[in-house]
């Protein structure tokens, strides 16, 4: 028989290890189910090409969850300030001086935060890990969801929390659809080793083609990301890291300065969007409920205010004596969070359609637009506000 639990939690990046933290803590008892092994830390290994903007929020629910303690001990650099712009002179720049911040949020590794929450949560008695397994069978029980694993073992509970990612099983298994698109555009991360000394602002730079933006990681490194199409991405991950380098220097604003390439890779864009966050007992966050044009960094930090709405929803229902996994406990999350993801998602959008079309007086017209937005103080509190989750 499977084993009973409180919730099942399936995935344990860092949506998903930030749901069994916060879980952990109000005392629930908790199965996180992991198919791949648990990442560990190198200090003398390269960067990893998966790297975060993690917000000023999102630091705060990770301190909330005892889990930046052990991330910040790792590998993270702060960045202070950010600059967008088209044409040169006509920019928008943000600065954690205006919010009177210390920084507007850090780059990290996203398998460091992974580990950091992983820690935060292994002294746990009520908290159970299975990794390195397959789910092999998922079946409604009653009121229990039964999940069978390759390694023989089987758990049940109310409710299974699904944040295996943007082709997740358990969305599947819900009958929960989607709605979304290609955006006929693939997105290539590169880390490199700057000339110039180590940075604290992040800055991107439109293109017809798309953005290229700079990322600052510790010491002389950064990320590069170059936003262009398929083809013309296809070819650039086909060059040698010499190759690479020129065409960087070429195509990347002057501010740059030289690089060299340490790392590169590739993934294309798909806007995704589930119909519904919940059904019979299986609740979506993350990737798995949504994912977003990366422009502006906000993947992970809408994960986690996935994460903070959902423990809030679950924690008020226990203190009440309600059901946790029954629909009307599980509205109130999607309620919360799905017409805000919606909006973050079609403003991405808008702000992508609208520097990919090359037409001059649209052209001037958002290029005047940016560079007023920045002489407005008051417009670029709130929208820096929004941005950062606060």
């Amino acid at each position: 028989m499977p084993i009973q639990k409180e919730i099942i939690v399936v995935g344990g990046g860092m949506v998903g290890a930030a749901c069994v933290a916060g879980l952990a803590q109000q005392g629930l008892e908790v199965q996180l189910i992991e198919r791949n092994e648990v990442p560990q830390f190198d200090p003398n290994a390269p960067y990893d090409l998966r790297i975060s903007a993690i917000s000023v929020a999102s630091v705060n629910l990770l301190k909330q969850l005892n889990a930046w303690q052990h991330i910040e001990k790792m590998r993270v650099c702060p960045y202070r300030a950010l600059e967008t712009w088209e044409i040169d002179g006509f920019s928008t720049a943000f600065h954690s001086q205006e919010l009177k911040l210390s920084e507007l949020g850090f780059m990290v590794e996203n398998n460091l935060i992974q580990l950091g929450l992983w820690q935060s949560f292994a002294d746990k008695a009520n908290v159970q890990t299975s990794t390195g397994c397959q789910i092999e069978k998922i079946q409604k029980c009653g009121q229990n969801w039964q999940i069978f694993l390759s390694n023989g073992q089987a758990y049940q509970a109310p409710l299974v929390i699904a944040a295996d990612g943007a082709n997740s099983q358990l969305r599947q298994t819900a009958g929960i659809g989607l709605t979304g698109w290609q955006y006929r555009q693939d997105c290539m991360l590169i880390v490199v080793d700057t000339e110039l000394p180590q940075q604290d602002i992040t800055w991107q730079q439109f293109y017809p083609t798309g953005p290229r933006a700079f990322l600052p990681l510790l010491g002389n490194q950064a990320c590069l990301v170059w936003y262009d199409e398929p083809k013309r991405i296809r070819a650039l991950k086909q060059l040698s890291k010499e190759k690479l380098a020129e065409e960087i220097h070429q195509a990347f604003p002057k501010r740059l300065g030289k690089v060299k390439v340490q790392n590169a890779n590739s993934f294309e864009l798909i806007r995704r969007h589930a119909q519904d966050y919940f059904k019979q007992g299986i609740v979506l966050v993350g990737d798995s409920a949504h994912t977003i044009n990366p422009l502006a960094g906000q993947g992970v930090n809408l994960g986690f205010k996935d994460v903070k709405a959902l423990l809030e929803v679950i924690e008020s229902a226990v203190k009440k004596g309600e059901d946790f996994s029954s629909d009307n406990v599980l509205a109130k999350y999607q309620r919360k969070r799905k017409p805000d993801n919606l909006i973050m998602q079609s403003g991405m959008d808008v702000f992508y359609k609208a520097f990919k079309e090359d037409i001059l007086p649209l052209k001037l017209a958002r290029n005047m637009a940016l560079f007023t937005a920045d002489k407005i103080t008051p417009i670029k509190k709130q929208a820096l506000k929004y941005a950062l989750g606060l």
